[in-house]
């Protein structure tokens, strides 16, 4: 089980929103320790890449990948914590876009059977009760699925060249459903705060707009007194403004 004196930020958003970038930029502000998403885990299993062979044969795959990709996440963010200096992590995604959004798209997309998403919600059911605790906060980078495909577009990587703007639709209805509609989702997580971001601006190479986001987490989560000292004056004189 996580340490429960640990507080965890989630960062939630479709495919190509910017989630690892997002994350570096607030690691390089804030007092955090990142947690990344276990892409490389889902790239080499044994001989193979399990990521390829899912966009490539999705419903061949589906299944075996979803599953593949909630416990790798939760074994991630398990030693994560344990290794922690800081007490406060911030996440690159967590288990619940893995079943709200991906794995139940997969679901009524016709390509994980009834069977597979029952064995799924039975499995994800029990890892969760037994393996998470209940997240701080979520920072949902908002950002329009036509944005979210030209970045994925940029950064070219291959196992995603499958990947077309009707599915980061459905997904990006998926977040929109959980995270600001929050139908269909357990009790406990609506009342978990959520942080909207508009991410549509290309925040990457932006100072101006990195720190408009900086100072609006800060602000949000009562993070100012965890600024790293390296930016600690740039980020000041922009909350002052």
């Amino acid at each position: 089980m996580l340490s429960s004196n640990k507080k965890r930020l989630i960062i939630e958003g479709n495919i190509g929103a910017g989630k690892s970038t997002f994350l570096k930029i607030v690691d390089s502000y804030l007092d955090i320790e990142p947690v990344v998403e276990p892409i490389k885990k889902w790239q080499k299993v044994g001989k193979h890449n399990l990521l390829d062979k899912f966009y490539s044969d999705i419903k061949r795959w589906s299944y075996t990948f979803q599953s593949y990709a909630f416990v790798t996440r939760i074994l991630e963010q398990e030693e994560s914590a344990k290794k922690a200096l800081s007490d406060f992590l911030v996440i690159e995604r967590s288990v619940y876009s893995d079943i709200y959004c991906f794995a139940k798209n997969c679901f009524e997309m016709g390509v994980m059977s009834e069977l597979e998403w029952e064995l799924y919600k039975e499995w994800f059911s029990w890892l969760v009760d037994n393996y998470t605790i209940k997240p701080t906060g979520f920072i949902y980078l908002q950002t329009d699925p036509e944005i979210c495909l030209n970045r994925l577009k940029i950064r070219q990587r291959q196992e995603e060249s499958p990947v077309g703007l009707e599915y980061l639709k459905r997904l990006h209805d998926k977040h929109e459903s959980w995270l600001i509609n929050k139908v269909g989702i357990s009790e406990y997580l609506k009342d978990i705060p959520v942080l909207v971001l508009d991410c549509n601006k290309d925040f990457e190479s932006d100072i101006d707009e990195q720190f408009k986001h900086i100072k609006t987490i800060a602000n949000f989560y009562n993070l100012d007194y965890k600024i790293n000292s390296l930016n600690k004056v740039n980020l000041n004189t922009y909350i002052e403004k």
